[in-house]
């Protein structure tokens, strides 16, 4: 108190939050059970591929397209938590979330949930952008930093 006059001090923070998510539906097939009735654990990289792929997609960027215009996409990085099993004929959502702009590489995190909305899974995996000729990394193309700014929501 100074001067009979308390000071308040007042500290806040605004948040940018930049994030594109994509929800991909996928149906467990038999074949991607194991004998307890559970979803294969390897299967769900699968599972994640189809979500990267399909979010992509969404964006105007199939694989395909990056592959002509000569970039190439390995996977260096997968992290997988298991919570509970997916089983056979399960209508799964696998939701892809990229929360950074691209550069040499790109995060995807992952959530797969089944039909209750129960989550089974949740992964990450690390892309980076390799020139076709070279086998170089490079750095991600301008046209999908462009097209992934503009789905990017700001809170």
């Amino acid at each position: 108190m100074q001067g009979g006059k308390s000071i308040v001090m007042v500290r806040f923070s605004i948040t940018f939050c930049a994030m594109f998510h994509f929800d991909t539906e996928l149906r467990v097939r038999y074949g991607e059970t194991d004998q307890m009735g559970y979803v294969y654990y390897g299967d769900y990289a699968e599972f994640l591929e189809v979500g990267r792929v399909e979010s992509l997609r969404s964006l105007g960027f199939a694989y395909r397209r990056l592959e002509e215009e000569g970039v190439m996409l390995p996977v260096r990085e997968l992290r997988i938590t298991y919570h509970q099993p997916a089983r056979y004929d399960d209508l799964l959502t696998v939701r892809t979330i990229i929360r950074s702009l691209p550069t040499a590489r790109i995060v995807f995190d992952y959530e797969i949930r089944n039909e209750a909305g129960t989550l089974l899974c949740e992964a990450s995996t690390t892309l980076v952008f390799v020139d076709r000729v070279s086998m170089r990394p490079c750095r991600a193309p301008e046209a999908l930093i462009v097209a992934l700014s503009a789905r990017f929501s700001h809170h």
